[in-house]
């Protein structure tokens, strides 16, 4: 049986998308020996590395010399890395090092040394990629590489006509809520009568206690923690407040009208690409443009 070993990791300041996604791309391997390897960084999401029963080695830094000790320990075949501060010299050394296939996630068209390349988000371009990976390396773009678990693809298929007595709600703003938007969303919608909400994060959110005690009075929010039932909340809810992220790709996958924020400098892509196609986006969050939208979709998609 081949090795294969995944270097992400996932914080209160990292996020939960690459392990989350990493875990996803695992799925894939099923006739292979998956390891991951990690930083014991705050708020991170390795006891759900765990519970999908997959091995975790902790790492203690994030040097090369380290992984290449690992790659060396586990015999490993190939190496998936899915994070914004290994670059293609990290990579190279790996490379040179080994000489393992090396299998990148990239999202912001960084130069990379690698043999496969996977930008799975709905507006990755290939032809973006030209001399900035190695001329024999496999590129896999766009919405047909998009890393969607099963049930998504299951829930598509089911048919849901949504409860008219109230407008249903999804909200995902990272499962770390980086830019901690949650609650100044909630605020807004604090003001609309006749809503239930689904308002999904993770254990990598720090603030987490925060939102459980704002929303404790409100009955009609329902916190939902390293769910998974993504695909189930999405397709039950007249439309979507998220980021424009991967996120923003899985609701359009699932047909769902959607407002999405830009949180971070890595989503400008998909912010371009959303704003191009001419859905409702910000390019950063301001209360008054997201209630313009919020009132603009209750009125498109569920108006009581």
């Amino acid at each position: 049986m081949k090795n294969i070993l995944i270097r992400a990791d996932s914080s209160s300041i990292i996020g939960a998308g690459h392990i989350m996604r990493c875990l996803v791309l695992a799925q894939q391997y099923t006739k292979y020996n998956v390891i991951f390897a990690t930083q014991n960084l705050p708020n991170n999401l390795n006891a759900e590395i765990i519970k999908q029963n997959y091995q975790l080695i902790n790492l203690n830094s994030n040097s090369c010399e380290e992984i290449l000790l690992l790659i060396i320990k586990y015999k490993i075949d190939m190496i998936i890395i899915d994070h914004y501060l290994i670059d293609y010299i990290y990579e190279s050394m790996i490379k040179k090092t080994t000489g393992i296939t090396i299998f990148s996630l990239d999202d912001t068209y960084k130069k990379h040394t690698c043999d496969i390349l996977l930008n799975h988000n709905i507006n990755a371009e290939e032809k973006r990629y030209k001399n900035l990976v190695p001329s024999n390396c496999t590129i896999k773009c766009g919405k047909k590489h998009m890393l969607l678990r099963k049930e998504f693809y299951l829930e598509k298929k089911i048919n849901i006509t949504t409860d008219k007595k109230y407008i249903q709600i999804f909200i995902s703003m990272g499962g770390a809520d980086v830019s901690q938007l949650n609650i100044p969303i909630l605020e807004i919608l604090n003001h609309i009568s006749k809503i239930k909400i689904n308002l999904v994060t993770t254990d990598a959110n720090q603030n987490i206690n925060k939102l459980r005690s704002y929303i404790e009075d409100k009955p009609w929010i329902n916190l939902h923690i390293n769910s998974t039932q993504i695909a189930k909340l999405i397709n039950h809810s007249d439309f979507c407040i998220t980021t424009s992220s991967s996120s923003a790709g899985e609701i359009i996958f699932m047909n769902k009208p959607f407002v999405a924020v830009k949180i971070v400098p890595n989503q400008t892509n998909m912010y371009n690409y959303l704003l191009q196609n001419n859905y409702n986006v910000l390019e950063k969050f301001d209360t008054k443009i997201m209630l313009f939208h919020i009132k603009k979709l209750i009125k498109e998609t569920c108006e009581l």
